[in-house]
């Protein structure tokens, strides 16, 4: 349960920090590029049954 909404969270940040919005045209990827190593590593620890 706490993992589910652990990734639906990470997605969202994730798509709210794509620089295709106007606040943040100017950070890049920098933003949502940590956010998916976050959410990988998050996914991955979930498949392995760690959280």
């Amino acid at each position: 349960m706490l993992s589910t909404i652990l990734i639906i969270i990470l997605i969202l940040a994730l798509i709210g920090g794509l620089p295709n919005w106007g606040y943040s045209s100017g950070w890049g990827y920098y933003p949502s590029g940590g956010i998916g190593l976050i959410l990988l590593i998050v996914i991955i620890l979930v498949l392995l049954g760690r959280i």
